[in-house]
C-alpha cells in the first residue's frame, strides 16, 4: 500500500487543501465506509475506465473521475475501486474561487468531472506517470493552476468558519454584523453544507481523530471534551454520521481515521 500527500502549489493554497495518491491493489475487504468530513473531493481512477457506486443492494459501474461533494453522511465505496487514485482535498470554501460553482448544488452527491472539467487529456497523463506518484501529483497540480481563477473566498465564510464551534450560528452572524439567514446563504453557497451542519461536522470530525488516535478517556470526558452537551447526544450524533458506535469505530480503526472496513 502507498499513499502521499502533496501540499498545494502557493496560487492554490487558498482553494486547496492537499493532493494525494493512494494506491493499495490487495485490500483484504470489499467495502469500506467513508466517515462524513465536510470537505469537497475530486477522485480520480488512474487504474480502471471506472469507479463504482456502491449501494447495500448492489454495485453499479460510474465515472472514473468523480466531483464528490460535501456529506453528512457515511459512504460505501468498494475496495476495488483503490488500486490505484489520485486526489484533490478542497478547502472549506475553496470550490467557488476553481470551479465557479455554487458547493451546496454537490451536496451529498457524487458527479461526474468530465461534465464540470475536461478530464479526458489530463486523465491519460495522469495514467502515463501514475508510476511515479510524485510527478503525477506535480502534474495534476498543474493543471489546477491553471484552471484557477483570481477569486478569493468570501470574507463573511472565512470569518465564519474560524468561529463556528467555539461560537453558535446566532453569534457567529452577530459577530459578522449580518443576518443569519444572509450567513446561511453565503456559507451554505460556498462550503456546501449549512452553518449548522457544518458545526455539527466539525464537532463529529474532532471526536473521529480523538478516537483514531485511540485516547484514553471515558466516553462522558470525550464528549465535553469535544464540544457535546452530554455523553448521549455524542452518541447519537456520532451514531448518525457513521452508522455505527464509538465503540464499533475504536474496535474497527484501520490505517486512515474517516476509513472503516465493513466487509
Amino acid at each position: 500500500m502507498i499513499y502521499l500527500q502533496r501540499k498545494p502549489s502557493p496560487p492554490l493554497a487558498e482553494c486547496v487543501e492537499m493532493l494525494w495518491y493512494a494506491c493499495a491493489p490487495d485490500v483484504p475487504h470489499q467495502r469500506e465506509l467513508v466517515l462524513p468530513g465536510g470537505k469537497i473531493q475530486f477522485v480520480i481512477s488512474l487504474a480502471s475506465d471506472h469507479l463504482t457506486d456502491c449501494t447495500p443492494a448492489g454495485e453499479t459501474p460510474t465515472a472514473p473521475a468523480l466531483l464528490v461533494g460535501a456529506r453528512t453522511s457515511a459512504e460505501l465505496i468498494a475496495t476495488s475501486d483503490m488500486k490505484q487514485l489520485a486526489g484533490v482535498i478542497f478547502r472549506p470554501g475553496g470550490l467557488g474561487p476553481w470551479l465557479r460553482e455554487r458547493a451546496d448544488l454537490f451536496y451529498e452527491q457524487s458527479l461526474s468531472l468530465a461534465d464540470l472539467w475536461p478530464m479526458k487529456a489530463l486523465r491519460e497523463r495522469l495514467r502515463e506517470t501514475a508510476t511515479s506518484p510524485d510527478l503525477t501529483l506535480r502534474i495534476l497540480d498543474q493543471a489546477l493552476c491553471e484552471q484557477a481563477s483570481a477569486r478569493e473566498r468570501r470574507v463573511h465564510v472565512r470569518g465564519a468558519l474560524s468561529m463556528l464551534g467555539s461560537l453558535s450560528v446566532h453569534e457567529t452572524a452577530r459577530e459578522l454584523g449580518i443576518s443569519e439567514r444572509r450567513l446561511h446563504l453565503v456559507f451554505s453557497e460556498d462550503v456546501g453544507l449549512s452553518p449548522k451542519q457544518w458545526s455539527r461536522v466539525h464537532r463529529f470530525q474532532r471526536a473521529v481523530c480523538a478516537l483514531h488516535k485511540g485516547v484514553d478517556m471515558r466516553w462522558a470526558e470525550l464528549a465535553i471534551t469535544c464540544g457535546y452537551a452530554d455523553q448521549a447526544h455524542f452518541s447519537r450524533d456520532f451514531r448518525s454520521f457513521s452508522g455505527v458506535d464509538p465503540t464499533t469505530y475504536s474496535v474497527s480503526r484501520g490505517r486512515w481515521k474517516n476509513h472503516l472496513a465493513v466487509g
